[in-house]
């Protein structure tokens, strides 16, 4: 699960903080939720996940999530365990968490990180949750970092309910990362960082568009095309598909498009047309 935010440089323009649910198997955008700009980090969250989880099918008997700090609040936690589904989320970095990291028992993972577990209650919450801790030493030369840093330390924490170990937890979580380019895509290929209108009923409907095109162009790749052509993004499915020698022709006035023989191509045709034979019909 990803949440991402709009930027906050631009103050005063038009935004929007828009919810985004991905499949990490499939890569299908199971739902998404239209905020306005100045929603809470976590609103929403929970209504997404009560949306994404009813459409579960019956014979689905493990959910394991992953999602950034956005969605480390405890009333979207609740909602995880409640529908017994196994998560690992970005801890937010809260006051009393900090505190607690310097004097954790760390074991060393690999020649630059060490990691620990233990429960922490944060202010609010109703009771103690699993965290687990990665930290690395910062050498002299090392000024510059993207992670949260405490002393001479760089961290990495989750909140987490799963039976795995730190490191392991850490090996989960860092599955989130293939992800980051289908964001990506969403935003420069389907046109997610357009805002089309001022009404915001009309621009949810173009962000459920978006979802719908994404995930019609997802199954076409995903049983329709070979597997080395399944992770390729639209512009470059585009390219190799559409972008075949051809000339425009008009015998007897009507325009006729007329493609170079390509072997290749006929042999991908026929391979796609063979797969969408095997395809069962929707039945409504």
């Amino acid at each position: 699960m990803q949440l991402w935010a709009t930027n906050p440089r631009y103050r005063g323009k038009r935004s929007y903080n828009p919810l985004l649910c991905i499949e990490a198997n499939s890569s299908y955008l199971w739902d998404t939720e239209l905020r306005a700009g100045n929603a809470s980090t976590w609103g929403g969250s929970p209504e997404l996940l009560d949306t994404c989880f009813v459409n579960v099918p019956s014979d689905i008997r493990e959910i394991r999530l992953r999602a950034d700090s956005g969605f480390g609040f405890n009333p979207v936690l609740e909602r995880l365990e409640g529908g017994r589904i196994e998560y690992a989320v970005v801890a937010r970095m809260t006051s009393g968490l900090r505190r607690s990291l310097p004097g954790l028992k760390y074991d060393s993972v690999n020649s630059d990180w060490e990691m620990a577990d233990f429960e922490h209650c944060p202010h609010g919450w109703p009771h103690a949750r699993r965290f687990c801790v990665a930290r690395r030493f910062i050498p002299n030369d090392d000024t510059e970092t993207t992670l949260f840093s405490l002393g001479r330390h760089v961290y990495r924490v989750w909140v987490t309910n799963m039976n795995l170990t730190p490191s392991g937890i850490w090996h989960f979580y860092d599955g989130r990362a293939a992800m980051e380019p289908r964001i990506g895509e969403l935003r420069e290929n389907f046109a997610l960082r357009k805002i089309p209108s001022r009404s915001f009923a009309a621009n949810a409907l173009y962000l459920e568009i978006i979802r719908l095109a994404y995930n019609l162009v997802t199954a076409f790749q995903r049983t329709c095309l070979q597997e080395s052509w399944q992770n390729l993004t639209l512009s470059k499915l585009r390219f190799k598909l559409f972008l075949i020698p051809g000339e425009l022709t008009r015998p007897q006035n009507r325009p006729i498009l007329r493609l170079r023989q390509s072997s290749m191509l006929q042999e991908l045709a026929d391979d796609m047309l063979r797969k969408i034979g095997r395809l069962k019909p929707i039945v409504w």
